[in-house]
């Protein structure tokens, strides 16, 4: 049985949970999370927790039980802390800001890149060079902040692109030169 699986999920006061079958709706004070588990699980509340089971003893059972209470626990903290990613724009030239709530990115293109968030998403830009993209759902808060890194990678040579805050790039010596 897995170990993460086995663990209750603690609901904070300020939390409502609702369950239907095996759907999930949490409700909080960061906004409202819906999702429905995959089959070979089961959820029942009891008191102030959540408890995550296999409905069956299949290795897919089992391997979907930890999942499964990763992804409830995960909704019940974005509604109550929020998720979060910074992002830094390293290079001559490389800014950002927010227009209403779409993000403009100067990232050495000859046009400004524009990237509009989804629902639930929000931009913030400190220094012009710092992005942080934040959110109550923790896996579009990812895929958000992946979208904004690729639209300059950082390159081995120069650092030059954008890049995580706690990234490190490795970097390559240039050309050698002439011998």
């Amino acid at each position: 049985m897995s170990r993460i699986g086995k663990q209750p999920v603690p609901i904070p006061a300020n939390v409502q949970v609702q369950l239907e079958g095996r759907t999930v709706q949490v409700k909080g004070p960061n906004g409202e999370l819906r999702r429905t588990l995959p089959e070979g699980v089961a959820i029942d509340r009891h008191g102030q927790t959540l408890v995550v089971t296999p409905t069956g003893a299949s290795r897919m059972n089992r391997m979907r039980h930890g999942l499964s209470r990763t992804l409830v626990a995960n909704m019940v903290e974005g509604v109550t802390k929020g998720y979060s990613k910074t992002l830094e724009m390293v290079g001559v030239g490389y800014r950002a800001q927010v227009k209403g709530k779409t993000l403009v990115l100067s990232a050495g293109y000859s046009h400004p890149v524009e990237l509009a968030p989804p629902q639930g998403i929000t931009y913030k830009v400190e220094n012009n060079t710092r992005i942080t993209v934040s959110g109550a759902e923790k896996e579009a808060v990812g895929n958000e902040a992946a979208k904004v890194r690729a639209v300059s990678p950082p390159e081995p040579y120069k650092g030059k692109g954008i890049k995580y805050v706690a990234e490190t790039i490795l970097r390559k010596a240039g050309k050698a030169g002439k011998k």
